[in-house]
């Protein structure tokens, strides 16, 4: 199997240089793009089928397309790199980042083509120093080249780019929190419609992917639409970035092609569970999805099949929780991250999520009372979709509601002995 984002990876952590990139293909895309319209560069995405990787799944030449085109659209347009990765249990941004800038800048230049975007914005954690630095000097070097800035490779079309240092905040994740901390505002999310192809960043078009989304995009444009859904096992094209963390034997992040089996990703991959412990559950997608088990094992890790598994894929990166942690202490870690990184804009997600940390906090300590599941239950009800302003409290209830149900003696027994039977 080809692969298109690893492949252009070096295996001791050092960045490709730019000599590199272009010896192993780099810009192939981005030229055969230039040679194309933007309507044609956005169909030739629509018919990879390939789907957003930061977690939502929404399809990329979709949102394209719904960007205003011609001489009558509002200008200037902005497109954006979120690069602000921050879900726990989630890295696999970070290895794009820092392993090949150029695949992400000649994605973006492509998207940016693809919409007739003026201007171009990475986004990016505040903590991905490493990734920040060679951003920058990838910026510096694909100007100098002519690969940005004025009439790309000698076409007409033109971008700057720039890069910028998120604040922190998880819910800068969020692409309406993000465009109003990049427009220096506090990071809370907007109210849909109208939805930032039209309205975005200033209240101008905009369109918004993740980082490992645009790095599929040169290959696609290079390869052909046809190639990189054969890529995959599933209906959606394309590879995607696996990781897996916890107690297994190899910790880390794998390319494989979407709809591998869970079991093939946690056993082979993952080597299974460590000598001494035994598999209780995981988040396959990240730590705000729900609990699959280990007879869940065989299904497809792809956007449809995950969902009726009673999950999400999310990033694909699975938190695997073993027979010797406490799970009520797991979901416990887990809620107090959620509650202090809630941006406070709707209400039951500012008091909810704290409410639940503190619960469990009680559970945990031994102090928990009979009522308390109740009172988790009534939250993953009162916090679900639909009920607050972005996706943070339903994703924050996703493991809480699992866990619950599958791991609800363990719950009882520290109410019941008034203690941690982990600690």
């Amino acid at each position: 199997m080809k692969r298109p984002l690893t492949q252009l990876i070096k295996t001791d952590g050092a960045p490709l240089t730019l000599a590199e990139y272009e010896q192993a293909g780099g810009f192939a895309g981005l030229r055969r793009a230039l040679s194309m319209t933007p309507v044609a560069v956005q169909e030739e995405v629509t018919q990879s089928t390939l789907r957003g990787r930061g977690g939502a799944g929404f399809p990329t030449g979709a949102k394209w397309s719904f960007v205003p085109m011609g001489d009558e659209a509002r200008r200037p347009k902005y497109i954006v790199v979120n690069g602000d990765e921050m879900e726990p249990g989630t890295m696999k941004d970070r290895y794009l980042l820092e392993g090949n800038p150029y695949q992400l800048l000649e994605g973006l230049i492509i998207g940016a083509y693809a919409i007739q975007a003026d201007i171009g914005y990475l986004f990016l954690r505040w903590g991905y120093t490493v990734a920040q630095e060679r951003l920058a000097r990838a910026l510096v070097e694909l100007r100098e080249k002519h690969y940005l800035g004025d009439k790309i490779l000698g076409s007409d079309f033109s971008l700057p780019v720039y890069l910028h240092i998120s604040a922190g905040r998880y819910m800068c994740g969020e692409e309406t929190a993000l465009l109003n901390s990049l427009e220096g505002k506090r990071p809370n999310p907007r109210s849909k419609p109208p939805f930032p192809q039209v309205s975005g960043l200033f209240g101008h078009p905009t369109v918004v992917n993740n980082v490992e989304t645009f790095c599929n995009v040169p290959h696609i444009l290079a390869h052909g639409w046809e190639w990189f859904k054969g890529l995959s096992r599933s209906t959606d094209g394309g590879t995607k970035l696996y990781g897996a963390s916890g107690r297994v034997q190899h910790p880390g992040v794998w390319e494989l092609p979407l709809g591998v089996s869970l079991r093939e990703l946690f056993e082979e991959y993952a080597g299974g569970m460590r000598e001494g412990y035994a598999l209780r559950g995981l988040l396959p997608g990240g730590a705000s999805t729900a609990f699959l088990r280990e007879k869940d094992l065989d299904v497809a890790l792809d956007f449809a099949a995950v969902e009726k598994a009673g999950s999400r894929l999310g990033t694909g990166t699975m938190i695997v929780l073993d027979d010797r942690t406490c799970p009520v202490s797991m979901l416990y870690s887990l809620q107090k991250f959620f509650a202090q990184e809630s941006c406070g804009w709707c209400t039951p997600c500012r008091e909810g999520l704290p409410w639940v940390a503190r619960t469990l906090q009680a559970i945990d300590a031994g102090d928990g009372v009979p009522d308390d599941l109740e009172i988790l239950d009534h939250h993953t009800r009162g916090l679900g979709a639909g009920n607050t302003y972005c996706a943070l409290a339903p994703g924050a209830m996703a493991p809480l509601e699992s866990a619950l149900q599958h791991f609800r003696a363990d719950f009882i027994r520290h109410i019941d002995e008034h203690r941690c039977p982990w600690s």
